[in-house]
């Protein structure tokens, strides 16, 4: 599976940004599907996560309230809506896709494979 992330950009706080990630490959539907993010000079953290139907969904507290993920199994793509950006939410976005459990959905381990990120820049 390749992944391509785009959509993101300079965005002022409090406005929002759509993150797309375009797979190719098969068998997208039999991923759960994430998006990760690496602030500057930070690790990289968890975001969101969505299981292979859409039916299970997860946020990181950070975000809750203010991202949405869905995915678009017909398109073989995922995307995050992200509301209410602050600067705090500045860091390179990752798309990944990965064959494992879904109880392990937060964790970097749990994706086999990654996006090339895009940069969200917010500006106050």
């Amino acid at each position: 599976v390749q992944l391509q992330a785009s959509g993101g950009g300079l965005v002022l706080a409090g406005g929002s940004l759509k993150l797309s990630c375009a797979a190719s490959g098969r068998s997208f539907s039999s991923y759960i599907m994430g998006w990760f993010r690496q602030p500057p000079g930070k690790e990289r953290e968890f975001v969101a996560g969505i299981s292979w139907t859409g039916s299970r969904i997860n946020y990181a507290d950070s975000v809750k309230g203010r991202f949405t993920i869905s995915r678009d199994n017909a398109k073989n793509t995922v995307y995050v809506q992200m509301n209410s950006l602050g600067p705090e939410d500045t860091a390179v976005y990752y798309c990944a896709a990965g064959a494992s459990a879904w109880r392990s959905y937060y964790s970097t381990n749990s994706y086999e494979y990654w996006g090339q990120g895009t940069q969200l820049t917010v500006s106050s």
